[in-house]
């Protein structure tokens, strides 16, 4: 029975992320001069892979694509659709799903110490930049240049203080968690 209750509130915590990420991703701050707006939805798919772990962590993401493409409006700007996956941003929101894996997994590896978790946040935002870039690119029809000036250039301040917010809040999460768990569970 134990096992059970594990998994629900493992997938009661995938729920809970996917929900942050659409928070996260509805207070959208514009840029001018680029399509890509400035969102808290990063911050708290690290937060899912760093605390659920790679593989709860890529349940909230692709729960939360899921709604997106289905319409409800979950994306930045409060907006939804299949339409927004093929617009410019696309590719930074197929880039969280192998990110969060990332963000999970080198998260795991230094059981959730804040350096390793600033390290996981790099690698996996590097996946996303990637990713979104190569969409915005391709989308835009534009260089490599303006496409990393447009798409990269002006989230690099932002999101590197979400890593380290991120890294720093990790641990005394963790532990509050732990000590619920042990107050539920014995």
């Amino acid at each position: 029975m134990e096992g059970n209750n594990a998994k629900l509130s493992q997938a009661i915590m995938a729920c809970l992320f996917a929900a942050l990420i659409s928070v996260g991703a509805y207070a959208a701050f514009p840029i001018p001069g680029t399509p890509v707006p400035i969102v808290l939805q990063n911050m708290f798919i690290m937060l899912a892979g760093f605390i659920s772990g790679p593989w709860w962590g890529l349940v909230s993401v692709v729960f939360y694509l899921i709604l997106g493409s289905v319409g409800l409006p979950v994306f930045s700007g409060g907006t939804g659709g299949f339409a927004k996956l093929a617009g410019p941003t696309g590719g930074y929101l197929v880039g969280y799903i192998p990110a969060v894996i990332v963000f999970g997994l080198i998260s795991k590896l230094g059981k959730g110490k804040w350096i390793f978790n600033i390290l996981a946040g790099i690698s996996g935002m590097i996946i996303v930049y990637a990713a979104g870039i190569v969409w915005l690119k391709s989308v835009l029809d534009i260089g490599w240049e303006r496409a990393i000036a447009t798409g990269v250039i002006p989230f690099l301040p932002g999101d590197i203080i979400k890593i380290i917010l991120a890294s720093v809040l990790t641990p005394p999460i963790l532990k509050a968690m732990s000590h619920i768990d042990q107050q539920t569970n014995g």
